[in-house]
């Protein structure tokens, strides 16, 4: 059986994040934290800081910039697992220069055959204004291509703004 997909998006500093650690707290099941980000400089790492103190000391965390099958591949069905965050995820594939439509696929293939349930935190990039650069534009689009894509297989969808969620599809 396909595993449980939430996807939970939202600007930054929505909340979203925040709303995701509560909803894998609400499932009562062993929560594993999927880091994806690569901490670069000091602000990654104080934001990095301030989200081990947020969510408290109950979680396992994997970090893993890339590679999904190795994350998904270690989990049960009594796991719940957080990505913390997709758009990281897919910037570090984008910045190294990988096929952003096959990385996509296989992270859907890796999710459809995970037995945990899964949770994804994702930013909403397409709300604000077209960016300078071309990089900045195509990452913008990548992520609003991968956004559909995650959303195309979620089994709900929420979109957090203000720190109020609004549920978009199916049911938490």
């Amino acid at each position: 059986m396909a595993s449980r997909v939430t996807v939970i998006l939202g600007g930054a500093a929505s909340g979203k994040s925040a709303f995701a650690e509560q909803t894998c707290v609400s499932t009562g099941k062993n929560r594993i934290y999927w880091a994806t980000s690569q901490i670069l400089d000091p602000e990654m790492q104080d934001k990095v800081d301030r989200h081990l103190a947020q969510r408290g000391g109950d979680w396992t965390t994997i970090e893993d910039p890339l590679d999904v099958a190795a994350v998904a591949s270690q989990l049960s069905g009594g796991d719940v697992l957080l990505m913390e965050c997709a758009t990281m995820w897919l910037s570090n594939h984008l910045f190294a220069d990988h096929d952003l439509a096959a990385e996509t696929d296989a992270l859907l293939a890796a999710f459809a055959a995970c037995p945990a349930e899964i949770v994804v935190v994702t930013n909403e990039t397409g709300l604000g204004i077209v960016p300078e650069n071309a990089v900045a534009r195509r990452f913008r689009e990548a992520q609003g291509r991968f956004n559909i894509a995650l959303s195309a297989r979620a089994d709900c969808v929420v979109l957090v703004a203000a720190g109020l969620p609004l549920v978009l599809k199916g049911a938490l």
